[in-house]
C-alpha cells in the first residue's frame, strides 16, 4: 500500500474524477478528506466507501474559490488528522458559451473555481507542508488547457493557467521538499461529460481524437494520481502527465 498512513485532501471529491481519486488513495492506504460544495449525501457515500476499505475519512463542505473556505478546509484537515501530506486540486464545473456570447459571470465562475480555487488551496496547504518539510500537490488540468476548445474559452483559459501555475508552485516550494505536478485528463466517463458520451455525433467527433478509441473510466486515471502522491515520485516535480488515451497527441 503506497500511501499507508498518508493524509490526503481531494477537492470536489463527492463525484466524478475526485471521487475516483479519493477511493484510489484509500485503496493505497490513505486517510482522506472529501470536499464538496452542495451534495452532502454523495460526499457521505464516498466517506462510507473509504471506510469500507479500512481507512478514515471525513466530508467537509467548502467553496474553494473563497479564501476563507479554502483556508478553513485545509486547517480542518490538519486539525482532524494531525498533518496533510497530499492535496489534489480537482474541484470544478463548466459554464459553456461561445466567446462572443460569454458573460462576465460565466467567465468569473469557471476561472475562480478551477484556477483561483487551486491557488488558494495550494497556498493554504503549503503553509503546513512547509513546516513538515514534505508534501505533494497535484493539480488537475485538461486537454482543453493544452489545445483549447470551442465554447469553453473560460474553462480552457483556467486549465491552461493551472499548468504554468503548477510549475511556479514547484519552483517556489522545492526548497521545502514539496513536489507539485499536474495531470491532464481527456474525456472521463463522469456526469460532466455525459452529453459528449451520449450524443452520437459528439461521441464520434471526440472518439476520432482519442488514440485508444475509448473514453476513460474513473479507474483508468486514479493510478496516476496515486503514483504522484506516493514516495515513488519524490524526485518528480513541475511536470505535466497526460492521462488522456492519446487525445493530447492529436
Amino acid at each position: 500500500m503506497r500511501l499507508k498512513g498518508k493524509i490526503a485532501l481531494v477537492t470536489g471529491s463527492s463525484r466524478g474524477v475526485g471521487r475516483a481519486v479519493a477511493l484510489g488513495f484509500a485503496k493505497e492506504g490513505a486517510n482522506v478528506v472529501v470536499n464538496y460544495t452542495s451534495n452532502e449525501t454523495a460526499a457521505n457515500e464516498v466517506v462510507k466507501a473509504i471506510e469500507s476499505l479500512g481507512c478514515k475519512a471525513i466530508a467537509f463542505k467548502a467553496d474553494v474559490a473563497q479564501k476563507s473556505d479554502a483556508e478553513h478546509l485545509v486547517k480542518m484537515a490538519v486539525e482532524t488528522f494531525g498533518r496533510l501530506d497530499i492535496l489534489v486540486n480537482n474541484a470544478g464545473f463548466t459554464r459553456p458559451a461561445l466567446m462572443i456570447k460569454m458573460s462576465e459571470d460565466q467567465w468569473d465562475q469557471v476561472v475562480d473555481i478551477h484556477l483561483k480555487g487551486a491557488f488558494l488551496c495550494s497556498q493554504a496547504a503549503a503553509l503546513y507542508m512547509k513546516e513538515q518539510n514534505s508534501g505533494k500537490i497535484i493539480n488537475v488540468t485538461s486537454v482543453a488547457g493544452l489545445v483549447g476548445t470551442v465554447g469553453q474559452i473560460n474553462y480552457s483559459a483556467a486549465k491552461g493557467g493551472i499548468i504554468s501555475m503548477t510549475k511556479s508552485i514547484a519552483r517556489e516550494l522545492a526548497r521545502y521538499n514539496i513536489c507539485a505536478n499536474v495531470i491532464s485528463l481527456g474525456i472521463v466517463a463522469t456526469d460532466m461529460t455525459e452529453k459528449i458520451r451520449s450524443d452520437e455525433k459528439l461521441k464520434e467527433i471526440y472518439m476520432n481524437r482519442i488514440l485508444l478509441k475509448r473514453f476513460a473510466e474513473p479507474d483508468d486515471i486514479s493510478p496516476a494520481f496515486a503514483f504522484l502522491a506516493s514516495d515513488e515520485s519524490n524526485y518528480i516535480t513541475g511536470q505535466l502527465l497526460c492521462v488522456d488515451g492519446g487525445y493530447g497527441m492529436i
